[in-house]
């Protein structure tokens, strides 16, 4: 009789795990629904924001097809940016919207996985093709003469396809750590869209080895490319204060200014969140820095590069010149 009263207490207890973790069907976004009625004037300027990127982007990839000018290795890794942050914003902003309009914000697990996956797939991207963009503004100032050997357009299509490939499979080692954790019955995420921090304080293990790993995947994706473009910046400054004419010290600063600047903000942002412990992860503030690197960062690569750059801006009045000269 013992023995089957210790049997039924062991099957229980069984039991109970077994329930405590099934795995969950789907989580629930809570975005910006502590700030009630103010969601749907963040709906509006979001919108607004959101096209704003959309229509930026889009003329920028179509002026630098379109202009024979532009044809060259600092542009095509332009165009790349823009083509990526454009996918970028499209994993994560419209589902934003919505649930800004919706009552129910709930996503799925497979769609919250495959979410985080093209995500963190296109922002690594982006964050390895500045690195490559620093390299292209070191040997276009650095070494001229050797320029269209190290950066032909064999050397450029590599270049490009190695960021892409490269962030995919960063990506894909987060999100297979990630979402091998077992989650319980918490599926509040406490974020407008599955993003790493968020989603891992809801594992019902421990997942200190986890996030180990994802700290070291973020050194690499983040530190590294940053510190190739440091090293960059610092050949092409050693460069630039031995160029003898003022107009030729200025011409080198402008074609980095815009790659700087985008730079600073991108790397900025994105090493708060990523460099650091998942339990430091406070909501409220990291929300704010979120919403720069996931809005304003794919917003400012358009205005910088279109309101600095004295070449795309050429380019846009050309477009629009014969636009306007082919209406009758």
């Amino acid at each position: 009789m013992r023995f089957l009263n210790r049997s039924y207490f062991f099957l229980t207890s069984l039991q109970v795990v077994a329930e405590n973790f099934t795995a969950i069907g789907e989580f629930l976004l809570l975005g910006f629904s502590s700030l009630g009625d103010i969601q749907l004037a963040l709906f509006v300027v979001f919108l607004f924001l959101y096209l704003v990127i959309l229509s930026g982007n889009a003329t920028i990839i179509s002026v630098i097809r379109l202009d024979q000018s532009l044809h060259t290795p600092m542009y095509f890794f332009l165009g790349i940016l823009s083509t990526s942050e454009t996918f970028y914003t499209f994993v994560i902003l419209p589902k934003m919207l919505i649930n800004l309009l919706s009552v129910a914000r709930t996503i799925s697990f497979t769609c919250c996985a495959l979410q985080m996956f093209f995500f963190l797939g296109f922002a690594i991207t982006n964050c390895l093709l500045l690195g490559v963009m620093g390299y292209d503004r070191y040997a276009a100032i650095c070494h001229p003469l050797h320029y269209p050997i190290l950066m032909s357009w064999q050397v450029c299509g590599k270049l490009a396809a190695a960021c892409g490939i490269g962030g995919f499979l960063a990506s894909l080692t987060v999100v297979n750590l990630v979402f091998s954790l077992p989650f319980c019955s918490a599926n509040r995420v406490n974020h407008y869209f599955c993003d790493i921090s968020p989603v891992i304080r809801l594992a019902c293990t421990n997942t200190d080895v986890h996030e180990f790993v994802i700290f070291v995947c973020g050194v690499l994706v983040l530190v590294v490319p940053f510190f190739l473009i440091c090293v960059s910046y610092l050949c092409i400054l050693r460069t630039i204060v031995r160029i003898p004419s003022a107009e030729g010290k200025r011409k080198a600063f402008s074609t980095c200014a815009s790659h700087l600047t985008v730079v600073i903000v991108h790397y900025g942002c994105a090493s708060f969140i990523y460099l650091r412990p998942t339990a430091d992860y406070v909501s409220n503030k990291d929300r704010l820095v979120t919403v720069t690197y996931t809005i304003v960062t794919p917003l400012l690569n358009p205005m910088v590069y279109s309101l600095r750059n004295k070449d795309v801006q050429l380019a846009i009045r050309k477009a629009l010149g014969k636009k306007w000269s082919l209406k009758p």
